[in-house]
């Protein structure tokens, strides 16, 4: 019934900086919690930064100074405003959400993307 789709990933030199998007589509009543996650090669997947439905935040100390998130409710879309990258935040992102659907928004679901690659390299 609804769908998550990021977009924005690439390959960016250390130091540079990055947007992504995550756009969410299909039946949607209201989307609460909105977070990314990033999964590099061989480790787990880990949260990078949350936002609720308010506008509060909260980051990874890994990348507090560095990363900004946002959402524009009217667009059902969220964003990750990434700057001062480097190697070690080459990942694959996800975006997640917990969303309200159903033209009633009794249907609960948690949902994610399908990811978008993010390499830092010189």
């Amino acid at each position: 019934q609804v769908q998550l789709v990021e977009s924005g990933g690439g390959l960016v030199q250390p130091g540079g900086s990055l947007r992504l998007s995550c756009a969410a589509s299909g039946s949607i009543f209201s989307i609460n919690t909105m977070s990314w996650y990033r999964q590099a090669p061989g480790k787990q997947r880990e949260l990078v930064a949350t936002i609720i439905k308010g506008g509060s935040t909260k980051y990874a100390d890994s990348v507090k100074g560095r990363f900004t998130i946002s959402r524009d409710n009217a667009k059902n879309t969220m964003y990750l405003e990434m700057n001062s990258l480097k190697p070690e935040d080459t990942a694959v992102y996800y975006c997640n959400a917990d969303i309200q659907a159903g033209l009633l928004g009794r249907v609960y679901t948690n949902s994610w993307g399908q990811g978008t690659q993010v390499t830092v390299s010189s």
